[in-house]
């Protein structure tokens, strides 16, 4: 049995492992076969402090997981199929039906972009297809991109890159958004913003440099046509990816894990959440990674009362 078992490891699951592993407390992480959605939206981190030409997102997460088994961490890649937070120690059931016991659980399993599911666009994500103005916005540089999306996610995005572009052209499905009015006025005011609605993205077209346009079903006209564009950002929304939880823990109306204020403490004592899975607001991965070192210091503080609350010479 282990002290601790950290389900995630991207970056908020692995800043967890460091700080745990640091505390002699050897938590196993379990990694997920998916990238973290860091890495699937550009291999190039421009935001990370202290590196200021960028800093190659894979690397990075590399040189935490060394970090963690340096200091003693397990790591080991694994699907988790479900948990059982209903009693002591917790039970982890991976894909392949092996059972691992924890006393405490850190859940940080992040959350997935939606994609628009058209040809093209997994093929260039990396090559002008994104889904995180701020972890791209840079290579928007002076170039016209397209915006899909009409939540206040897709306009944050678009007022985001009108620092980069030298134009923004928001691509919605409907005839108006969806977003809050005050986000409306402040990106129909931009100048450098512009609106295509009632327009369905078809393809994300490309050539052997990059991404050239967006091809979209024009529902006024019923016709197909084609905007041109350098660079193509979706931002339809992220899903946290809880569904191996089967509703133990209580979520948002979103389905974003929910902590007890100032804290990654949740509903059930030693069990604790970071990075993106409960984090329906910021989504960077400075965040994530802070949010990581929080719940290792609220699983250590927990797994310390446990200890001093057993009686001298009893089991734990």
């Amino acid at each position: 049995m282990y002290k601790s078992v950290v389900i995630g490891g991207g970056p908020s699951g692995l800043s967890a492992a460091i700080h745990l592993a640091l505390a002699n407390l050897e938590p196993l992480v379990i990694k997920g076969h998916e990238p973290s959605k860091y890495l699937a939206t550009t291999r190039e981190l421009e935001s990370y402090p202290g590196f200021p030409r960028g800093v190659d997102g894979p690397a990075l997460l590399d040189d935490m997981s060394k970090q963690a088994e340096r200091y003693g961490a397990r790591i080991r890649t694994g699907n988790v199929h479900r948990v059982d937070l209903s009693r002591r120690p917790f039970r982890i059931e991976l894909l392949g039906r092996e059972t691992i016991e924890a006393e405490s659980v850190i859940i940080a399993t992040g959350a997935s972009f939606k994609l628009l599911g058209i040809p093209g666009e997994e093929s260039n994500i990396g090559r002008g297809v994104s889904i995180c103005a701020p972890c791209s916005g840079f290579f928007a540089t002076g170039k016209k991109v397209i915006v899909v999306g009409g939540g206040d996610s897709a306009l944050e995005e678009a007022i985001y890159l009108t620092r980069y572009a030298s134009e923004v052209v928001v691509v919605h499905r409907r005839g108006e958004l969806r977003a809050s009015r005050g986000m409306q006025e402040r990106a129909q005011r931009h100048s450098k913003i512009s609106f295509a609605y009632e327009r369905t993205p078809l393809e994300v077209l490309s050539d052997e440099r990059g991404v050239t346009g967006l091809r979209v079903m024009n529902h006024t006209s019923g016709q197909e046509e084609s905007i041109e564009a350098e660079r193509v950002y979706v931002a339809i929304g992220t899903k946290p990816n809880t569904e191996f939880l089967n509703g133990q823990l209580p979520m948002d109306s979103k389905g974003y894990l929910l902590s007890k204020p100032g804290t990654t403490e949740t509903a059930i004592p030693g069990v604790f959440v970071c990075g993106d899975v409960q984090d329906p607001r910021y989504g960077q991965i400075t965040s994530a990674i802070g949010s990581g070192s929080m719940a290792a210091v609220d699983c250590e503080r927990y797994l310390n009362e446990v200890e001093d609350a057993v009686p001298a010479g009893a089991g734990v």
